[in-house]
């Protein structure tokens, strides 16, 4: 009978339960785990082992538009040096609207008359409403020193090329799609300041206008035909690449050897020492998972 009462008396022994909204539970702390809290950590499981060869193929994205921001910027030299006249750059402002127009038109998966003719009516508006805002680009930055207008212009361009979103034009969430969609609307609209600036140290109208239009065009559009041509063949979009790289080189080399040696050395390390750099660090990644995570969503909410 005493024996049967000392075990009554006996307080219960509790076990603990992992719960995630249990409150506390008696005998435990808050912050108690047992044995089995670390059987369920996993070392490394999202590191992603990339390839040397696809990294470096990857990295002449990066090296085609630092190729295509550089034609652009020769093609504002010899203007500003008059090598190039307003016809010169009209014929270019022509031949570079028609050569993007042939690249959608032969890579486009599905593009009915309507959505072309949607097209060539915007690019009609936006030149017209270029041309006829020429005269005040013109004399925009008339009271500001020259000395100033190329220091201005020479860092909106380097800020251009670090917001620019050199990746697809898709996004894994939301949220990462609406922070790349900010970045690059920055980094568009430095660009256009940029232009402005050059044009408004021009001598006539219709040599802003031409030189606007060409810096829009490359700006704006130079992107999607790009990501077009990339879409419909990685082989041509390589093949495309290197003769932009070859070109590029040629008439800056033609313009100033330092030059030259500068952009070399820079698609050197952006095409061979930065993917060597990636595939190197990634040994020395070290990641752990386990229950301590916050818990996330493999789905995307939307309003």
């Amino acid at each position: 009978m005493d024996s049967h009462l000392h075990k009554s008396s006996s307080p219960t022994t509790h076990k603990w339960r992992k719960v995630a909204y249990g409150g506390m539970q008696p005998g435990f702390d808050d912050n108690h785990t047992d044995e089995s809290f670390l059987e369920e950590m996993i070392m490394n499981a999202n590191v992603v082992k990339r390839d040397l060869v696809k990294v470096i193929l990857d990295a002449v994205s990066i090296s085609q538009y630092l190729c295509v921001v550089a034609l652009v910027v020769l093609v504002w030299i010899y203007t500003l040096r008059s090598i190039f006249s307003e016809q010169s750059l009209l014929f270019l402002d022509i031949a570079l609207l028609g050569w993007g127009f042939l690249v959608v038109l032969l890579t486009a998966e599905m593009l009915s008359f309507e959505l072309l003719l949607n097209y060539i009516l915007r690019t009609s508006f936006f030149i017209t409403g270029l041309y006829i805002l020429s005269p005040i680009y013109h004399t925009l930055t008339r009271s500001i020193s020259s000395d100033t207008i190329w220091a201005l212009t020479a860092t909106l361009v380097v800020l251009h090329l670090f917001l620019h979103n050199y990746s697809s034009p898709t996004a894994e969430s939301p949220g990462a799609l609406e922070f790349s969609t900010f970045m690059n609307n920055i980094s568009l609209n430095v660009s256009i300041v940029a232009s402005l600036l050059v044009a408004s140290r021009l001598p006539s109208r219709l040599h802003v206008f031409a030189i606007v239009l060409f810096s829009l065009q490359v700006f704006l559009f130079a992107p999607f035909v790009s990501y077009c041509i990339k879409k419909y063949s990685f082989r041509l979009h390589l093949c495309f690449s290197l003769g932009l790289m070859a070109i590029t080189l040629f008439f800056v080399y033609h313009l100033h050897q330092l030059l030259f040696i500068l952009l070399l050395s820079i698609l050197v390390f952006v095409n061979l020492v930065c993917p060597y750099w990636l595939i190197r660090i990634q040994e020395y990644k070290f990641e752990i998972n386990g229950p301590w995570d916050e818990a996330k969503l493999c789905f995307n909410i939307t309003e």
